[in-house]
């Protein structure tokens, strides 16, 4: 079963997410993809991992998530938009490149008998890029979302805290 759950900054989706992952599962997963970029990022993620109690296994994972991923597991992907951050920057900004090899992973994802809660972000919702390598990145998770979108068996737009069914 594959679930995504997409919505702008802030909206709540990651809460979603682990709450569905604690309904299907006693002991779920959250796979982590953000690399570290700074001091202020590791404590969003050091803040992140103590939200989460004893159920949770964490594991971190900044590109290959299918071989991470145990059979007949519950797994939180959290989330696209770092995991693709991290194709688009070792592709140094290749949109075509980062998309090829995204789209090559995610797809070893569906071969998977697992429950996927996958996370992303709406960022073409929000405010224009001005620089040409936000553009180009915004165009790469648009794509990559449809993909996502398009083979997930359930979709939700979270919108305030809100849970949209668009799927």
């Amino acid at each position: 079963m594959l679930y995504y759950i997409t919505g702008g900054e802030r909206s709540g989706k990651s809460n979603y997410a682990q709450q569905l992952a604690l309904q299907l599962s006693e002991t779920p997963i959250y796979l982590a993809t953000s690399r570290v970029w700074d001091a202020d990022h590791q404590q969003r993620i050091d803040r992140h991992i103590q939200e989460r109690d004893h159920r949770w296994t964490s594991i971190e994972e900044e590109k290959e998530i299918a071989a991470k991923i145990p059979k007949n597991s519950v797994v939180v992907i959290d989330c696209v938009t770092l995991w693709l951050t991290n194709f688009f920057m070792d592709a140094q900004n290749d949109v075509t490149v980062a998309l090829e090899q995204a789209i090559a992973e995610f797809n070893k994802l569906l071969t998977i008998d697992a429950t996927l809660i996958i996370i992303s972000n709406e960022i073409g919702m929000g405010v224009h890029a001005t620089t040409k390598i936000g553009r180009k990145f915004t165009e790469l998770q648009g794509w990559m979302n449809q993909h996502i979108a398009k083979h997930a068996h359930k979709a939700i737009l979270m919108v305030s805290g809100i849970p949209v069914t668009i799927k």
